[in-house]
């Protein structure tokens, strides 16, 4: 058992629209029965949820619809609360960006980076739209990744998970109106990850992670690690303070700095900016994420450089769980409802996206329904299984080995009292009884 807090993190999710099954069943739900695993065993845990309302992607969205940007992620961030909710996704700290207590604990933790020397002030040169004038970074940009050949927004690439911007794009271009990149000089805070190479592998040594998780460091270890702003000139993101003044932190970065701040104040209500940050954070004796694979970069480079950057040692990292993206975009909240929670969540973590994409549909579902019912009910009576499948269903519900299909099987086909007590785990009831 770890010494120590274990913290459990999922990304914020973005306000754009309706929460997908998939990404439920990914990061979410994972996250949720890893938690709930962890304090069955004992293990002191804080978990983080939250969403996302500065993506450009949102103020986009709500431009196309001639709605208030403010009104639209209002709208959204409650529907995703609701599902979450529904879901029986339970967290300590929600990390709600239109709070004024968490723009401050953010804002002020990053000015405090950037004036101990961690997140320097330099003069860069940046892409602008030649027609339009945005400044090219996120959704504002779209050209081809250099790394897999994919067609990509700035930030990231969907295909393989990479660090994507318009300096390395191919034929970057306005997503907007389609304008070519002309640069200005801007004098911005940036990260440079060179500067933790060796720290960065000690973490990627020891920690759990998957293959394609593997590749993906493999590629950016054979290359000078990049240096990421951390702040725009720009029309869209969180407003800096101090010496970010005039700038918009770059969204990654803000959740970068919105998983230390929240996990922070769980430990340690009240504490704000770099020092009683890192004060906090050395009570965690174990640090798990959960995102989906095109995170792949930030959950297994840049977040963990941001951690380092704020003082937190190597040895607190244990891994990431990366899943793959669902082909449907069924809406979270459509599939569960009218539905048994229960089967419901036994269905996504049996079906969970981990090692390849699900396929998320009603008829799997009612499939899965007539298979598990009986057995949850005990109205069907499998021989007991060997107690090899019990122990497989345990260690299955470590974050080392975290595997919640092989889980669930082995659950409900070992017909064993023992085996019942892991159950709430996956279904999120505290009992099963009524």
């Amino acid at each position: 058992m770890p010494t120590g807090v274990t913290a459990v993190i999922v990304p914020p999710a973005t306000v754009n629209g309706p929460l997908p099954v998939g990404e439920l069943a990914g990061p979410y739900l994972a996250a949720d029965i890893a938690a709930r695993a962890a304090r069955a065993r004992g293990e002191r845990v804080v978990t983080t949820a939250g969403v996302d309302v500065h993506q450009n992607s949102v103020l986009t969205r709500a431009e196309h619809e001639g709605v208030d940007v403010e009104k639209l992620a209002a709208a959204y961030r409650d529907e995703i609360v609701d599902t979450l909710d529904a879901a029986r996704i339970r967290y300590d700290v929600f990390l709600d960006p239109l709070s004024e207590a968490y723009r401050r604990g953010v804002t002020t933790l990053a000015a405090d980076l950037t004036e101990a020397g961690r997140f320097p002030m330099r003069k860069v040169m940046l892409p602008a739209c030649s027609d339009c004038d945005r400044t090219f970074h996120h959704s504002y940009v779209v050209g081809t990744c250099v790394c897999c050949g994919s067609e990509a927004v700035g930030g990231r690439c969907r295909g393989c998970g990479g660090y994507t911007s318009a300096a390395n794009l191919i034929d970057a271009r306005c997503n907007r109106c389609g304008g070519q990149p002309r640069p200005f000089q801007a004098k911005v805070p940036v990260l440079s990850m060179e500067d933790y190479r060796q720290e960065l592998i000690e973490i990627w040594l020891r920690a759990a992670l998957p293959d394609r998780a593997r590749r993906l460091i493999t590629y950016y270890l054979e290359r000078r690690l990049p240096d990421v702003p951390i702040a725009y000139p720009t029309n869209c993101g969180l407003p800096g303070t101090g010496p970010h003044e005039g700038l918009r932190l770059d969204v990654y970065a803000e959740l970068g700095l919105s998983t230390l701040y929240g996990v922070a104040q769980s430990i340690r209500p009240g504490a704000i900016g770099l020092e009683e940050t890192a004060q906090a954070w050395s009570d965690v004796g174990s640090l798990w994420q959960f995102n989906g694979i095109d995170h792949g970069f930030y959950a297994t480079l840049f977040w963990p450089a941001i951690h380092l950057a704020c003082g937190v040692p190597p040895e607190a990292f244990g891994g990431a769980h990366l899943t793959e993206s669902s082909p449907h975009a069924i809406a979270a909240v459509d599939f569960l409802h009218g539905k048994d929670v229960d089967l419901a969540r036994l269905y996504l973590a049996w079906n969970h996206p981990d090692r390849h994409p699900a396929d998320f549909t009603r008829s799997t579902y009612r499939q899965f329904e007539t298979y598990a019912r009986p057995l949850l009910n005990g109205t069907s009576q499998p021989a007991a299984l060997p107690e090899a499948d019990l122990q497989r269903a345990a260690a299955a519900l470590h974050p080392q080995a975290f595997d919640p299909p092989l889980a669930t099987r082995a659950i409900l086909t070992t017909n064993t009292p023992e085996a019942k007590t892991l159950l709430p785990i996956l279904t999120g009831r505290e009992s099963l009884a009524g």
